[in-house]
């Protein structure tokens, strides 16, 4: 059954600006696992000043798409999450599109996605899911909207992993996509979703995780690896979404 079957076109959509996206989608993958965050973690994260953080939740809160509790605490309301998971889903299509159609590297596309992301129509949005396949994560291995992620496993932090494991990649978290070097190392490592790695060593003192992967031997940061979720051992492969062959074997051809 297509996770992402072709959808009715909603009731008239409030467009967003593209900085409000973004500040949505930051919200949503710093508060994965119904957790919390803080304006000034969410200024940090964008690069952008306490002063702008706060006035743009205060739009989103008056827009009723970011809920303030207590202490400051930050979270998505149910329309927020909503709003938050359509950005997501039509940037991971588009991240499909660059990636596997167009060939462009992780770390482009996910910056190219970032720019298109708020002209994309729902037709556009279907017939993009039906070119790729009807993914139900993103590229890095992320759900697409709340339903995907329900009917997935979470994952390990790569950085709890015991020396000797052999893992499969399961996930590039959404914290993680921010980091660009971060993604076009992984990428250049062959450490994508799917892949298989053993863990070499893990080194508090060093602060350091050292694999075999699929390109031979690489290390990380902790902190990094800790971004990155893994299953033990040899994953089932219908966990990995792949793009129809007839779709990468043309832009292999071109």
């Amino acid at each position: 059954m297509r996770l992402m079957a072709r959808r009715e076109t909603q009731a008239e959509e409030t467009p967003l600006s593209e900085a409000a996206q973004h500040y949505l989608l930051a919200v949503r993958a710093m508060t994965d696992g119904d957790t919390t965050t803080q304006a000034s973690v969410l200024a940090r994260s964008l690069h952008v000043s306490p002063q702008a953080a706060s006035e743009m939740v205060a739009r989103l809160t008056a827009e009723g798409l970011v809920r303030v509790a207590d202490g400051r605490e930050l979270s998505l309301t149910p329309a927020g999450r909503e709003a938050a998971d359509t950005i997501f889903r039509r940037h991971s299509l588009l991240e499909w599109l660059l990636t596997a159609v167009i060939g462009l590297g992780w770390a482009e596309s996910d910056e190219e996605a970032g720019r298109l992301q708020g002209s994309v129509s729902p037709r556009v949005e279907t017939a993009i899911a039906e070119l790729v396949g009807y993914p139900s994560t993103c590229p890095h291995g992320n759900p697409i909207d709340a339903a995907a992620a329900l009917a997935r496993p979470r994952g390990t932090p790569l950085n709890q992993v015991e020396a000797g494991a052999t893992v499969t990649i399961y996930r590039i978290t959404e914290q993680a996509e921010e980091d660009a070097e971060l993604l076009m190392y992984l990428e250049q490592q062959g450490l994508v979703p799917g892949a298989h790695a053993t863990v070499q060593e893990v080194s508090a003192g060093r602060d350091s995780i050292t694999l075999d992967g699929p390109h031979g031997r690489s290390s990380m940061g902790l902190r990094p690896a800790g971004l990155i979720r893994v299953l033990p051992g040899r994953a089932d492969p219908t966990l990995f979404h792949h793009v129809p062959d007839i779709v990468s074997a043309g832009r292999r051809g071109g």
